[in-house]
């Protein structure tokens, strides 16, 4: 028995003298260049007033992410999602505490998140879904100023790992896409809602 567990070290020992390091995980990482998100990640780009404001201002349109809105919320595309078909629900007025919503306001709001909910269930499929919501800059809130929340579609396998162990993000559709799938279902809906 002992003999037995000398040669498996010595096999084991042996193993590892052939692994040379660029055998070792991670050797390789596949990189896709986003110069676009460096300005972001690093804060360069000081915005003025608050991003959710101005599309509320506008109309729905590409430029703005802004997908759809009711009398007091709002839909919009993450510009930077964790998977495709990641959506924002949020009200249309300023405000950073879900609180501080008036009982309209709050209503609407959930009501919202339903509708974009079973948007994301229709086009996506998702095997599940993320929803959350970060409430303060402590707690993570990108824009704590204003109340957002998350709908961030899952799927088994989806590779939400990569960027930890790979450095790597994969999102299968762009940003136009997305916005497409989501602006022709919302159209269909409009007058319905």
């Amino acid at each position: 028995m002992a003999k037995a567990k000398s040669l498996k070290k010595k096999k084991l020992k042996k193993v590892g003298a052939k692994k040379s390091t660029s055998d070792s995980w991670p050797s390789k990482k596949n990189i896709f260049f986003r110069p676009d998100r460096s300005s972001y990640v690093r804060r360069e780009n000081k915005i003025k007033g608050c991003v959710f404001c101005a599309a509320n201002q506008n109309e729905e349109a590409f430029e703005t992410l802004c997908i759809y809105k009711t009398e007091l919320s709002m839909v919009v595309l993450n510009k930077f999602p964790y998977n495709s078909g990641h959506l924002l629900i949020l009200p249309r007025r300023h405000c950073g505490d879900l609180l501080n919503l008036t009982a309209e306001e709050y209503a609407d709001l959930h009501e919202t998140l339903r509708i974009g909910l079973k948007a994301q269930k229709e086009i996506y499929n998702p095997a599940a879904t993320n929803i959350g919501m970060n409430h303060g800059a402590a707690a993570g809130a990108g824009l704590p100023e204003h109340l957002h929340y998350h709908l961030i579609p899952r799927w088994a396998g989806d590779l939400n790992f990569f960027p930890l162990i790979a450095e790597t993000k994969v999102v299968i559709e762009t940003l136009e896409q997305t916005y497409q799938r989501y602006f022709e279902y919302f159209n269909s809906l409009r007058g319905s809602l």
